[in-house]
């Protein structure tokens, strides 16, 4: 999926950013930050929250409880380390 963010004057002052997916639709909004310098640090925990934090489902049940167990996010293969595969490589290249 490929979009962007936009950073946007906010009503009252600041700042606010707006996530926008591939097609131009809005997927998210901020809230407002005080200076382009905070908007900035906002994008990058929005980026790492989106990358890395759970979901979570806060929907109400049947029996008025709330729902607190994470959803598991699709599984993706592992990562692999790049320095170890470069360096097993060049390992096995100097034992020829």
């Amino acid at each position: 999926m490929s979009g962007h963010f936009e950073l946007l004057d906010a009503p009252a002052g600041g700042y606010r950013v707006r996530l926008v997916d591939k097609s131009g639709h809005t997927v998210a909004v901020s809230t407002i930050f005080p200076t382009k310098q905070a908007a900035a640090a906002g994008i990058t925990a929005i980026r790492e929250i989106g990358g890395t934090g759970l979901v979570r489902d806060m929907r109400e049940n049947r029996h008025s409880e709330r729902v607190h167990s994470p959803i598991k996010p699709a599984q993706t293969p592992p990562r692999r380390n790049t320095a170890q595969r470069f360096t097993a490589a060049a390992d096995s290249a100097r034992s020829r």
